[in-house]
């Protein structure tokens, strides 16, 4: 029985082996048309598990019951069961990576807030514990552990995070443990991270719980510049966070200076002199409004007395005029940074007025001008996008090309089939125009040396005896011009009106750059050329064909002479004859110079 059932087992094996094999051989063939011929679609699809499968029997030895319930876990759900992982598993399974992209990994950025956090806590409550009376010994347990929080953070940063952080060495990326641990060990920042971690507060034994023992923490001001590289290159809008951190730096000059003042006014004596705080109200907001008034030099404020009071306030109003000055200036840079795109719109759009008025230009094409500024630039942005990707290697072209244009490209009849290199080139080549309503795109019997495909918006084949009447009306993903553009049948002239209706925005693809790239690709030359040749066949009507029914004529054409009589004419001229043909060979001369 043992023999048997292992000869059973094994050939059960065996067959579903070959099963496996099959189905490989099926998807790898699948997978070579795909890559041979872009248009066949792929079969994504898991292949089916084989009746085999559920005939192959449990090793021995091993019964139902013994299996194990990691993965059994289940819950019940009113009247559904559904199985799932329990949270403290993933938990477990988690692993930390073992390098950080410090430039794109969003949980890096995410913990520098943190540390941030820490940074910040030490700097704006350091000056305030030991200037104002708000540490006393009832909640100094709680100020001590919100320090001892923000330590261990600096700790884990030192430890996890920055001694994982991968680097450039050499043009290439170094991820290996022991390099990026050296690395960190070498930089100026380990360097500074160790000293904002001196254990002063050792001296909390001797001298008691001074929060000046503390003031190295400041010294983590790198990890705060980094997190603002970091935030600014992954927001959207950018220049407001620069407009909140340079408000920031304004409030925090003031914090420091209001703490300062509290403290030469508890030096001097609180309500001693008229300059000093006289310990009314609420100590801190009234010691930020006397910095308020002092860094931004509005005056209102008592005369100091003594010689310490009038060095004091020497001293602000000195600090004040700078810091102040600086943070108008950051301010105007951060703000003219924002508008730079808006103030070049505007520029640009000044000029062209201006040179307008000095032509003389009609007052309608000029409206139609600024009609197409503004348009122009609230749709895209920008009124050039050349300009922007122009400073940008080009396989970071090619990428922001595809993922822009390739899905309405794609999607053109006549590109269907070709070599998918030759449309990613031909994406880079791509030229984007804005329409306004009733702009002539091409006009019929103009030489065409570009085709179209229509992005955004809509436009009109014009026809007709009057040339106006609407013979269809094409959308996005569209194309037309390619005929005159690929010279099929002999010519290269537009064969009928394109109008713009509303505004479009429109792929324009020029003839000498698709020249250039279908010399490299042969066969997709080939390809377009007979698409080409077959939509010119199937655009002619039947009625401009030689013998077919034309338009009615009013004056029907003569038909031809034959040719034997013209040869008998012909003949009899010759001879100098007299009879009926000579006299009939007279009579169509004379009609002939009548007409």
């Amino acid at each position: 029985r043992i023999g048997s059932a292992s000869s059973l087992s094994s050939a059960v094996i065996n067959a579903r082996l070959l099963e496996l094999v099959r189905l490989f051989k099926e998807r790898t063939e699948k997978v070579k048309e795909k890559l041979i011929d872009s248009d066949v679609t792929s079969d994504d699809e898991s292949p089916v598990a084989s009746p085999a499968a559920a005939a192959v029997p449990a090793p021995a030895g091993e019964l139902e019951g013994d299996k194990p319930l990691g993965d059994d876990h289940y819950c019940e759900m009113l009247c559904c069961t559904f199985k799932r992982r329990p949270w403290l598993d993933r938990l477990k399974s988690y692993q930390f990576p073992s390098s950080i992209d410090p430039l794109t990994n969003l949980m890096y950025v995410l913990w520098l807030f943190f540390v941030v956090m820490a940074w910040n806590w030490n700097c704006w409550l350091i000056p305030v514990r030991w200037a104002f009376p708000y540490q006393t010994p009832a909640n100094i347990h709680y100020w001590l552990l919100v320090d001892y929080l923000c330590d261990l953070i600096y700790l884990l940063d030192i430890l996890i995070f920055q001694t994982r952080l991968q680097f450039v060495q050499g043009g290439d990326i170094i991820t290996d443990k022991k390099a990026m641990k050296e690395n960190y060990l070498r930089s100026q920042r380990f360097k500074m991270d160790v000293l904002c971690l001196l254990p002063l507060d050792f001296f909390y034994f001797k001298v008691g719980v001074n929060p000046l023992l503390r003031f190295p923490r400041c010294l983590k001001y790198m990890a705060f510049f980094e997190f603002n590289n970091r935030l600014e290159a992954i927001l959207t809008k950018a220049y407001i966070y620069r407009v909140i951190r340079t408000t920031a730096y304004l409030l925090y000059s003031l914090h420091v200076n209001s703490c300062l003042y509290y403290w030469a006014s508890a030096y001097e004596g609180l309500g001693s002199t008229t300059w000093v705080y006289d310990g009314e109200g609420n100590s801190y907001i009234r010691c930020y409004y006397w910095a308020v008034k002092t860094l931004i030099t509005i005056g209102g404020l008592p005369d100091p007395k003594t010689l310490f009071e009038i060095v004091f306030q020497l001293l602000n109003y000195f600090t004040g005029v700078f810091a102040f000055s600086v943070m108008i200036g950051q301010m105007r840079d951060v703000v003219g940074a924002a508008t730079a795109g808006q103030t070049y719109y505007r520029s640009c759009m000044d000029s062209t007025i201006k040179y307008m008025n000095f032509y003389k230009i009609p007052r309608t094409v000029q409206n139609r001008v600024k009609t197409w500024y503004e348009y122009t630039w609230h749709s895209q942005g920008m009124l050039d996008e050349s300009e922007l990707l122009v400073q940008l290697p080009d396989k970071m072209r090619l990428d922001i090309a595809i993922d822009v244009n390739y899905n309405i490209v794609s999607k053109v009849a006549l590109f269907q089939g070709c070599d998918r290199q030759m449309i990613f080139d031909m994406l880079k080549r791509l030229r984007s125009v804005v329409y306004l309503p009733n702009d002539y795109v091409c006009k019929k019997g103009e030489i065409g040396r570009e085709m179209y495909i229509i992005q955004a918006g809509q436009v009109q084949v014009l026809g007709g005896p009057d040339g106006k009447s609407v013979l269809v009306t094409l959308k996005a993903g569209s194309v037309f011009g390619e005929i005159s553009l690929l010279a099929a049948g002999g010519g290269n002239r537009r064969t009928a009106n394109v109008v713009a209706h509303g505004f479009a925005n429109l792929f324009i693809l020029e003839k000498k750059d698709l020249n250039e790239i279908l010399v490299h690709y042969p066969e997709s030359q080939k390809l377009l050329r007979k698409k080409a040749k077959k939509m010119l066949r199937s655009s002619n009507k039947p009625k401009d064909e030689k013998g077919g029914p034309g338009d009615p004529l009013i004056i029907p054409p003569k038909a031809d002479t034959p040719k034997l009589f013209r040869a008998a004419l012909a003949a009899t001229g010759r001879s100098g004859g007299k009879g009926p043909l000579g006299r009939l060979r007279w009579r169509l001369k004379e009609l002939q110079a009548m007409q």
